[in-house]
């Protein structure tokens, strides 16, 4: 079966304090509109681990000493044309140097028989 996929699912673990700003910023660019709905986004609260290299500049953590992050992940769905300008806007407001960024494709229900 060949898909017309017109929408994307971006996931993105964030620190529990600038949720509000990444879902605000990628929601402005395009993010979250499902039908007659904005800002439309889901979190779920988890923990998040990581341990940064010598190279790295964590935002939170030290190095070479793993992490244990009270986290949210986001999720919002995105129409495949504004994903460029929703995932740089994503990594421009983002406090992590490098953020977790799933894209998903998304099968609209009419495109099932």
């Amino acid at each position: 079966m060949n898909f017309n996929i017109k929408r994307v699912k971006i996931i993105t673990t964030v620190p529990v304090d600038n949720t509000e700003e990444v879902r605000e910023a990628i929601c402005k660019e395009g993010a979250g509109i499902i039908g007659n709905y904005t800002d439309c986004a889901m979190y779920t609260k988890y923990t998040g681990t990581f341990k940064p290299n010598d190279d790295a500049n964590p935002y939170i953590g030290e190095n070479n000493k793993l992490e244990f992050v009270e986290e949210d992940k986001l999720e919002v769905v995105c129409p495949v044309e504004k994903v460029k300008k929703v995932v740089t806007k994503l990594r421009e407001v983002h406090p992590y140097e490098e953020p977790a960024i799933d894209i998903i494709p998304l099968i609209d229900e009419e495109e099932f028989n």
